[in-house]
């Protein structure tokens, strides 16, 4: 098991390589470039064509732990949700990056930047922006607005980014994504949804001290989760799962 899967309901690692130009679209370039992949995983079997020039393979989703990949017009994009161990997941994104500048002709020129992702997601059937504010927002000079007599909090998905270099060329980035609305909080009828914390680390190339994209991921993932382990978990995960769990 994965060292984030006790934390959460899901977990996932995600990679999203953002190009200044548009992708290959032809028939056997993309074609050719999913086949590759699917050679490399041989359980990705489900392939389909979402919108005009947006692909998606991935494995059968019902196990609860499946990886996939998909292209569309600036991005190439790929993701292992609960993978059993972080191995799993590195092994996927880096053969996806190692197979992309080949099949793709993705070029260190026309690419503008490498995202790799952690989410965790938390299911609660309640205000999730309510329950957000009372983890994080409690004792600071926000949780005055939030105590008042009567209020309901509406929306509060608090978002954070910072440079990790001099020349803000790697960043980082928290956000929460809450999924209620004002007619669920007025009417008091809230379905389960999952509340996601969104933890990003962003390298831009072009100066970057990495030669393939594969180096620079193993970067990124090393940077996430000495980042998760020593401020996510304490500071986000652990005071948002303490706080649903008391309320469940």
């Amino acid at each position: 098991m994965n060292a984030y899967a006790s934390l959460c309901d899901d977990f996932g690692v995600s990679t999203y390589l953002h190009s200044k130009l548009e992708m290959p679209a032809g028939r056997e370039t993309v074609l050719h470039f999913f086949e590759a992949v699917q050679k490399a995983f041989p359980r990705m079997t489900e392939f389909e064509k979402r919108a005009d020039d947006e692909y998606l393979l991935e494995e059968e989703r019902d196990a609860g732990s499946y990886r996939w990949a998909s292209l569309d017009r600036r991005r190439l994009c790929a993701g292992f949700v609960n993978p059993p161990a972080l191995e799993d997941a590195d092994a996927h994104h880096e053969r996806v990056l190692e197979l992309a500048p080949y099949h793709l002709d993705l070029s260190a020129m026309q690419t503008e930047s490498l995202d790799v992702l952690y989410y965790f997601d938390f299911a609660y059937q309640g205000n999730h922006d309510e329950v957000v504010a009372e983890a994080l927002a409690a004792g600071t000079p926000l949780d005055g607005l939030a105590q008042m007599p009567g209020a309901r909090v509406l929306h509060y998905q608090p978002t954070l980014m910072t440079a990790l270099d001099d020349a803000c060329q790697l960043q980082c980035r928290l956000s929460v994504e809450t999924r209620t609305n004002a007619y669920q909080v007025r009417t008091g009828n809230f379905p389960e949804a999952p509340v996601s914390v969104y933890f990003t680390v962003r390298q831009f190339w072009g100066r970057q001290p990495f030669k393939t994209f594969a180096e620079s991921y193993h970067n990124q993932r090393r940077v996430l989760d000495e980042l998760a382990q020593s401020y996510l978990i304490p500071n986000v995960l652990g005071p948002l799962a303490k706080t649903i769990s008391a309320k469940q």
